[in-house]
C-alpha cells in the first residue's frame, strides 16, 4: 500500500527529541529519512536510559525507528561537502541546532537552498531564528515555562512542568505539519521555502487557547486547577472507596445525567445545574458534592453507573495498565521492531489511521553509521575505496 509521502527524501540533522519526533512522523507517512550523526558518538540520546539488554537507549529506538543512519563529521571540510552533495538529492532538510550553528558549519538555509532551489529547509529551536531571545539556550522545561504552560499546570500553590516533554513534541509535530504544507505548496506553485519553528511559540499556541482569554478578556491571571478543567465543571480526579476515578462532565446535558446518576436530580433546576458561567461561580460546591458521592462507591461501581449514564469517566490506570490497554492494542499502538543489536523491542505503533495511506513502521532504529555504505554509494556514487578512505580519515 502506498504512503502519502512516498518518494520524499529528508536529510535529518536533528538529535534528542524535537527534531527526531518531526522526522519520525514524516517517516511514518512514508518519507525516506537520512539521519546524520556524529562519528563514534551519534545522537545525544542514542545511549540514554532506560537501556535495552543490548545497551541501546529506549527513547532513541522509539524516535528513530525506520530511519537510515549516516555518520559525518560536520567539523571537517570533507564532511560538510558530503552534506552539500546529499542536499542536491533530497526534498527536505530538518535541523534543531542552536540558531547560528548551521551558519558556522556552512550549512545554513541560504547556502543549502542555493545548492537545491527545491529544498524545504526546516529549523526547530527554543525561541526561533529571530527575536531578542534568539541566542538564548533552552530545553523543554524552559520552553514550557516561557510559553506559559508551567504557570497554568499544577495546583494553586505549586506550579509544575508537564511530565510529557510538550515543548519538544509539539514543536516536532508543528514542524512536520509545516513541512507537509510546504510540500503541498511546492507541488502547486513550484516554490520551496524556509520553516522556522520555536518551541516557545508552540507551547504558547497550546497554552493560549484555554488560558489567554482569562487575561485578555477578564484581565485576570488564569488559575491553576490541578486535576480540574478550566471549562468543564465538574471535572476532577476523585477518591473512591478503593481508588481514584476521573469524572468529566463537559457539557450541560452530561452534568444533568451525572446528577441523575448520583440520585441528585433535584440539582438540575438549581444554579448548580445551570449554564457554564453559573457553574463556574459555584465550582467548589459542585466539586465537593461529586467528591462526597464518589467516596460512597467503589471505582468499578462508578464506572458502571456513569457508563450507563453516558458521562465520561475512567479509573486512573497505572502506567503498566496503559502499556497493556486493550483499546490501544486493538489499534496496533503497541508493536515490536526487531533491533539488530537488541532483538525484539516494543515501540508505539503509528497513529496515522488512514484508509488509503496509513502510517507504517517497516524498519528498526539504525545502529550508528549503519547506512554509510549504501547511501554514499547509491545516492552519491562513491566507490568502496572512497568510502573506506573517508572512514579511515574519521570523516564518516
Amino acid at each position: 500500500m502506498a504512503s502519502v509521502l512516498e518518494g520524499i527524501k529528508v536529510l535529518d540533522f536533528t538529535s534528542v527529541y524535537s527534531g527526531p519526533f518531526c522526522t519520525l512522523l514524516l517517516k511514518d507517512l512514508g518519507a525516506e529519512v537520512f539521519k546524520v550523526e556524529r562519528p563514534e558518538a551519534g545522537d545525544l540520546i542514542r545511549y540514554d536510559i532506560p537501556h535495552t539488554e543490548g545497551g541501546e537507549g529506549g527513547p532513541f529506538i522509539i524516535l528513530n525507528r525506520g530511519k537510515k543512519s549516516l555518520t559525518i563529521d560536520l567539523k571537517t571540510e570533507k564532511g560538510v561537502n558530503i552534506c552539500k552533495e546529499l542536499v542536491k538529492k533530497v526534498d527536505v532538510l530538518v535541523e534543531n541546532f542552536s540558531p547560528g550553528t548551521m551558519d558556522k558549519l556552512g550549512l545554513n538555509s541560504k547556502t543549502m537552498c542555493a545548492i537545491n532551489p527545491n529544498l524545504i529547509y526546516a529549523s526547530i529551536s527554543a525561541y526561533g531564528q529571530t527575536g531578542p531571545k534568539r541566542d538564548y539556550p533552552g530545553f523543554d522545561p524552559v520552553a514550557q515555562a516561557m510559553g506559559g504552560m508551567t504557570q497554568v499546570t499544577g495546583f494553586p500553590e505549586n506550579p509544575t512542568r508537564c511530565g510529557v516533554s510538550m515543548g519538544d513534541f509539539s514543536s516536532g509535530m508543528f514542524a512536520a505539519i509545516s513541512i507537509i504544507g510546504a510540500i503541498l505548496h511546492r507541488q502547486r506553485t513550484g516554490e520551496a521555502q524556509v520553516i522556522d519553528i520555536s518551541m516557545q511559540d508552540c507551547i504558547w499556541q497550546l497554552s493560549s487557547v484555554e488560558f489567554a482569554p482569562y487575561y485578555w478578556l477578564n484581565h485576570t491571571i488564569p488559575p491553576r486547577l490541578g486535576n480540574q478543567h478550566a471549562a468543564m465543571i465538574p471535572c476532577n480526579l476523585y477518591t473512591t472507596k478503593d481508588g481514584r476515578v476521573f469524572i468529566s462532565a463537559g457539557v450541560l446535558s452530561q452534568v444533568h445525567r451525572l446528577y441523575t446518576a448520583m440520585g441528585r436530580k433535584d440539582l438540575i433546576d438549581t444554579p448548580l445545574g445551570a449554564n457554564q458561567n453559573e457553574r463556574f461561580q459555584r465550582r467548589k460546591e459542585i466539586d465537593d458534592l461529586v467528591a462526597g458521592w464518589a467516596k460512597t462507591r467503589t471505582t468499578q461501581e462508578i464506572q458502571d453507573i456513569l457508563k450507563a449514564a453516558d458521562v465520561p469517566c475512567t479509573k486512573l490506570p497505572g502506567f503498566d495498565e496503559v502499556c497493556s490497554d486493550e483499546q490501544l492494542m486493538s489499534r496496533n499502538m503497541m508493536i515490536e521492531v526487531d533491533q539488530p543489536i537488541s532483538g525484539k523491542v516494543k515501540v508505539p505503533g503509528s497513529l496515522f489511521k488512514m484508509s488509503k495511506t496509513p502510517g507504517k513502521i517497516d524498519m528498526h532504529a539504525p545502529f550508528l553509521g549503519e547506512n554509510n555504505q549504501d547511501v554514499l554509494s547509491e545516492m552519491l556514487g562513491y566507490s568502496e575505496k572512497e568510502i573506506n578512505k573517508l572512514g579511515s580519515e574519521g570523516i564518516i
